[in-house]
């Protein structure tokens, strides 16, 4: 039998919107104000999300519960799956002692922890963004970042700040392939769209990102550094977008901007270095870090190795042959198909398909997990070694993966229920601003869901008919709900567990929540800003694509 989902529940939008996010207003609240611990926050906040949807929304408690293991399941699989086996491939660099040579080494290049950050945070974890995507960047760069020294809420914390302009093109593009998938709007001409947007910002989030680490002063003293980062990405990021498609941007970009603030460093260094009790006058830029060539290669020949596999993993043809061979499509019995979206959500009804997809070998956990093997045959670990490091980590992340399974749980409650769908009706309501508000609106749907691809199959369909309605580019509106949403990627709780995990500081996600909520706000707002001169304000209405 069929549910219908139903927007305006109590007869009133206002307080249907409001009881709407009170699951959202659980879990950040545990978080953030009461300080409770991750696994039980986002416990609390899927009962109160259940509560909600079967007590208020009239969603079938059958259908409820089958939607709480969905999304537990896709929280184990391929998320935790991605974070397992990367500190797994952490742990046996630092077991091993090559990760210190890896950290060392890296004062060849610079002894500047700004720079070091940049190189790391900013232009290194986007490439790992445009291979792979889905919490991949942040869990390597704040796992090196932890290892460098950085505390773990620097660590953390500016992981994620750097993780946002790459973000839309994650994956080798497909939160814009999904998109295109809802709306049925030209893929070329979002990838486009979204690359006359995001440039903007990729240029701006790296002077962000070390003004967050070092202050106004300690970001002015590298700014050649940080503009060269910035602008040698942008620069790839609009050319390939608009001339190419969505599925090389990151890639392209981060290997530009990661060699072009290399050879700068050749060429110049900042008068003073900063190091983490402060500046340090009368320093060479580039240290000596003692190691031979041999064993600085041998320390970063793993990194090199993940980096490879993830990027050949992602690639369409090598996914496809591998889905051919291994792939299982589970439809959710009780739950597929069974639930409907309704206008002004949809344009027509829509069933909700629910099919779990255990791709178990061409997810990109597994690629890192055969990385991690090679890597381990590489620096001398035997089978049974390996083995007993493999249950020490998962021993070590096994919260880590009871939060990001109930997490997703309630992101994929807030959808099927229409919980995300009666919040993005307020967004909607909001006329003339629509451009500003349903930028915020991609925001709040990675906020809910972890993901820019979960977000533009929420609400792609909703911003292209409110965009119609407005008298506003559908083209510049489903573009706004991706590039809005890469600034919710630092606050999603899938993604702040991840960085707790990676950085081993399990317990303290309401601290990094607070550390990044400032950001990500000020940032989405900035993004809705910038929309809605496209959509009404001469010469910026020049960059629309219709």
């Amino acid at each position: 039998m069929t549910w219908t989902q139903g927007y305006d529940p109590l007869g009133h939008w206002w307080l249907s919107t409001l009881v709407a996010a009170l699951p959202v207003v659980v879990l950040l609240g545990a978080l953030a104000v009461l300080r409770i611990k991750a696994h039980w926050a986002a416990l609390l906040g899927l009962a109160a999300s259940l509560v909600i949807a079967v007590g208020v929304f009239k969603m079938p408690a059958g259908m409820g519960a089958r939607t709480a293991v969905y999304g537990a399941c896709y929280g184990l699989f391929p998320i935790g799956w991605i974070i397992l086996n990367v500190i797994f491939m952490y742990d046996m660099n630092c077991a091993s002692g090559r990760f210190k040579v890896l950290q060392e080494s890296l004062m060849g290049i610079t002894q500047d922890r700004r720079l070091q950050l940049l190189l790391i945070a900013f232009s290194f974890g986007a490439f790992f963004e445009g291979a792979a995507g889905f919490g991949t960047p942040v869990a390597v760069t704040a796992a090196i970042l932890i290892g460098l020294g950085f505390k773990p809420l620097q660590a953390s914390g500016l992981s994620l700040i750097a993780n946002t302009a790459p973000v839309a093109y994650g994956a080798l593009g497909t939160p814009l392939i999904a998109l295109q998938t809802v709306t049925g709007l030209d893929l070329l001409k979002l990838s486009g769209m979204a690359g006359r947007i995001l440039p903007f910002f990729s240029v701006l989030v790296p002077f962000w990102l070390l003004w967050a680490f070092a202050g106004f002063n300690g970001m002015l003293e590298i700014w050649p550094a940080v503009l060269v980062a910035g602008v040698f990405f942008a620069i790839p990021q609009f050319l390939v977008s608009n001339f190419h498609g969505p599925w090389l941007v990151d890639v392209v970009s981060a290997v530009c901007s990661m060699a072009a603030v290399t050879v700068l460093l050749l060429i110049w260094h900042p008068k003073k270095i900063w190091g983490f009790e402060g500046h340090e006058a009368d320093r060479s830029a580039r240290g000596q870090h003692g190691h031979s060539t041999g064993e600085v290669v041998k320390a970063w020949t793993p990194w090199v190795i993940l980096s490879v596999l993830v990027f050949l993993w992602g690639l369409p043809s090598v996914k496809a042959f591998l889905d051919k061979i291994s792939i299982f499509k589970i439809p959710v019995s009780g739950l597929h198909n069974l639930i409907l979206r309704v206008p002004p959500v949809v344009a027509k009804n829509t069933a909700e398909g629910a099919v779990f997809n255990f791709n178990w070998l061409s997810a990109t956990g597994s690629g890192i997990l055969v990385a991690a093997i090679i890597s381990g045959f590489v620096m001398g670990f035997g089978p049974l070694q390996m083995l007993r490091q493999y249950g020490k980590t998962l021993y070590k992340v096994r919260f880590s993966l009871v939060t990001i399974a109930a997490m997703m749980s309630i992101g994929f409650m807030t959808r099927y229920s229409g919980l995300d769908a009666t919040m993005g009706l307020a967004f909607a309501r909001t006329g003339t601003f629509y451009p500003f508000f349903g930028t915020l609106l991609g925001w709040l749907g990675v906020a809910l869901t972890g993901s820019d691809t979960a977000s533009n199959v929420l609400f792609g369909s909703l911003q292209k008919i409110s965009a119609t309605q407005v008298g506003v580019s559908p083209t510049l509106m489903a573009a706004a709900n991706s590039c809005g949403g890469v600034m919710g990627k630092m606050i999603d709780a899938q993604s702040i567990v991840v960085a707790s995990t990676a950085t081993e500081w399990y317990g303290h996600e309401g601290d990094i929540l607070r550390y990044v909520f400032f950001h990500s706000i000020a940032l989405a707002c900035l993004v809705g800003i910038l929309v809605f001169m496209q959509a009404y304000v001469f010469p910026f209405t020049k960059l629309v694509i219709h």
